[in-house]
């Protein structure tokens, strides 16, 4: 079952670090707290919280952002926007991140939760003696609102 990291959790791993707990990294993490799911670039961290408070400037954010994803707090990802993105570790120390569908009509962004490549990273270890910790899939294609507003490769035919 995945966890969901509190404010608490935060202040755990910063005490542990020697880190102060300051209310920009507080507000920064309550950001990700109250969107679970969502895939957030430091730009729109910080849009979030200047629609809040006005004092909230890029370098606050991307040095506290970056803090966090060294607390493990955070996860930074690449989903092929040209941007970073951060979203919540949720993941046991044990388990694979969720993957990522991303339509490339309307940039929207899905999670899939099943893991099909415990055969495949079996395989590698067996044959290579590789150890996979961790591995990350992202699937562009079509959403489904995309597929019917007539997106598509299915669509493409119609001509």
């Amino acid at each position: 079952m995945a966890r969901i990291f509190t404010v608490d959790d935060l202040r755990d791993r910063l005490q542990a670090r020697q880190h102060k707990m300051t209310p920009q990294r507080q507000m920064i993490l309550q950001v990700f707290i109250e969107r679970p799911g969502e895939h957030l670039s430091a730009e729109e961290v910080q849009g979030i919280l200047r629609d809040n408070f006005d004092s909230f400037g890029m370098a606050t954010v991307y040095r506290n952002i970056e803090l966090l994803t060294d607390l493990e707090l955070l996860q930074k990802i690449d989903l092929g926007d040209g941007k970073a993105r951060y979203e919540l570790n949720t993941k046991e120390p044990t388990s694979h991140n969720h993957h990522h569908l991303i339509c490339i009509a309307c940039g929207k962004i899905s999670e899939f939760n099943d893991d099909l490549l415990d055969g495949l990273e079996r395989s590698i270890f067996e044959k290579c003696g590789f150890e996979v910790t961790d591995h990350q899939v992202k699937f562009f294609g079509y959403c489904q609102e995309c597929r019917e507003a007539g997106y598509g490769a299915e669509n493409d035919d119609a001509d």
